[in-house]
């Protein structure tokens, strides 16, 4: 597919507006880096634009080396064809250490700018751990305030064109949009036909913060669930429009008006997943998803959801 037929939406801050693919590639994996640079350059080939990595992910450099070789192979003719999402890593999540984590970031990418920067999680962490639910001893408090004055400053530097957060609630956004001067162009989720957000996506369309769908598919092996794949209704729906499971999740999360960063290194899905642009949903298919049943799959602690307290 060509990256011109990929759809785009508009992101606005105070200073400018930029086009963002409404399908990203994530680069959150457990494959060696090799595989990564590969999967990468396969996508950018393919017609991906739109490229997720983060500091924890250990991929930024994977990127960075991909997108050098594609501007050197010719696939892209200058780095401005790319939009690059990467994000702030718990431990770094303190007013003092958010510019130079940025600095860290574009150096690891060999980029001089990126097109979005995201608050990874609304939590701070003293220690580094792997260990999920965040362990109690491992927190600190998360000066959100500071933070985003920290996150302000990048873009106001030029160091990202746009800056937001990831796995915010609609609470958490509320707070953080009493102080913002540059409000989040972005709020990065959990969000596929088995965990819906109508609420937070609600919110979101009102405060003009545009919501990326991470885990759209479920999270597979990552947190050892297949909800999504594994759903009878959406292979029913997929079944009467010869669709696969995954291209109905996609569809599903377009037709709704949200992003999608979806991740795969195998080239015929990388594929198909970009195959979701042509075809649509019906009422009755929509009326067979709202009867899903609803689970959240990255519940990391009752810290993160406030709501749920």
């Amino acid at each position: 597919m060509s990256s011109s037929n990929i759809p785009h939406v508009v992101l606005q801050s105070s200073s400018n507006h930029h086009k963002m693919p409404v399908i990203g590639f994530g680069t959150a994996s457990t494959s060696s880096p090799i595989d990564t640079k590969e999967a990468i350059l396969e996508a950018i080939k393919l017609g991906y634009r739109h490229f997720d990595t983060a500091s924890i992910y250990d991929s930024e450099k994977s990127l960075g080396e991909a997108i050098a070789e594609a501007l050197q192979l010719g696939f892209i003719a200058s780095r401005d064809e790319l939009f690059i999402t990467s994000k702030l890593w718990c431990t770094d999540n303190f007013p003092n250490l958010v510019l130079p984590a940025i600095h860290k970031t574009l150096q690891c990418l060999k980029l001089e700018y990126l097109d979005l920067y995201l608050i990874h999680w609304p939590i701070s962490l003293n220690t580094a751990t792997f260990d999920f639910p965040f362990p109690e001893e491992t927190l600190a408090s998360f000066d959100l305030k500071g933070v985003w004055q920290a996150m302000e400053e990048c873009q106001k530097q030029g160091l990202t064109k746009f800056i937001g957060v990831s796995n915010f609630s609609c609470h958490k956004l509320e707070n953080l949009l009493s102080f913002a001067t540059i409000p989040p162009s972005v709020n990065q989720v959990e969000l596929n036909p088995t965990w819906q957000q109508k609420k937070l996506r609600e919110f979101c369309q009102k405060e003009n913060i545009i919501v990326t769908a991470h885990s759209p598919l479920g999270s597979g092996n990552f947190w050892g669930f297949n909800n999504v794949m594994d759903n009878g209704l959406l292979k029913q729906i997929g079944e009467a429009h010869d669709k696969s499971i995954a291209q109905v999740s996609l569809r599903w999360l377009y037709e709704v008006g949200t992003t999608i960063v979806v991740k795969s290194y195998n080239k015929e899905r990388m594929k198909q997943n970009l195959e979701i642009f042509d075809w649509s949903l019906t009422k009755d298919d929509y009326a067979k998803i709202d009867e899903i049943k609803q689970n959240r799959i990255c519940n990391l602690g009752p810290e993160i959801w406030d709501e749920e307290k």
